[in-house]
């Protein structure tokens, strides 16, 4: 292997080299090791941090109770919607100001009460689907994966061993901020909407919800305060050819565009 070369040739140079040199030859070979390591995170690893995380912010979100009319009305319009791609889906509401939702690698999904205010049901799902689409083609499972594999993280990563290490507030913090403003690309973007649509078809919801939903957040441009997704929508240079592409769609399988 590559890094046991590079491990045997530091072993073999450290003899002849002065302290100073020697020393930064041991950190050069223990960032090696390292990376080595971390690149070799497991799924098993990955499902562990993933949970921590997610057990944070529902820690540190208000979640609302089962008994309250927003989270009877997700319970209402997800009845039916088990798994996505085998992926166990379990959702909660955040009582919270921001307009926004998002699903994580493990198949949990949050919505913000915020954009269920501004949503009809069909929309609502809309949005709730592509999240999914992009949990279904592992985007938001390679993004927490990089998160986990850079910055700050990556020490407390790569010192684990073969155990998810335990990690600090602000780590957690830092993980479940990625997990809600995870950044894709126009090519995941686009993946996600047709991924997406697939899985409201498949779990007997109309699809139009999608394109009617971009419809609505691409309005809200003119707004003093938006949110990551309103800000993605309404500046993406590619949201309207996303809502004509997902429209056409829709139009083309024989769906009725809800009133």
């Amino acid at each position: 292997m590559k890094i046991l070369k590079v491990l045997g040739l530091a072993l073999c140079l450290t003899v002849a080299m002065p302290a100073a040199a020697q020393f930064n030859l041991k950190k050069a070979v223990k960032a090696v090791e390292k990376s080595a390591q971390a690149f070799t995170l497991t799924d098993e690893q990955m499902a562990a941090y993933v949970k921590q995380s997610v057990d944070w912010m529902d820690k540190n979100n208000p979640v609302l109770p089962e008994d309250n009319p927003y989270v009877q009305r997700l319970r209402k319009l997800t009845a039916n919607v088990k798994d996505a791609d085998g992926i166990p889906l379990n959702f909660k509401v955040y009582d919270v100001i921001d307009v926004n939702a998002f699903a994580c690698p493990d198949g949990s999904v949050r919505v913000f009460s915020s954009l269920m205010d501004i949503m009809s049901d069909d929309e609502l799902m809309g949005v709730i689907g592509h999240e999914i689409g992009h949990v279904i083609k592992r985007h938001s499972k390679n993004a927490f994966r990089t998160e986990l594999l850079t910055g700050a993280l990556k020490d407390a990563v790569s010192s684990a061993g073969g155990a998810a290490a335990a990690l600090t507030e602000s780590q957690l913090g830092t993980l479940g901020e990625s997990l809600v403003n995870a950044k894709y690309s126009q090519k995941q973007e686009k993946e996600a909407d047709e991924c997406g649509y697939d899985f409201l078809v498949e779990n007997g919801l109309n699809p139009w919800g999608m394109a009617m939903a971009f419809e609505k957040l691409s309005g809200a441009e003119g707004a003093a305060k938006q949110s990551t997704i309103q800000k993605m929508f309404s500046s993406h240079p590619d949201t309207q050819a996303r809502i004509k592409r997902m429209s056409e769609r829709a139009t083309k399988d024989g769906h009725v565009r809800p009133e």
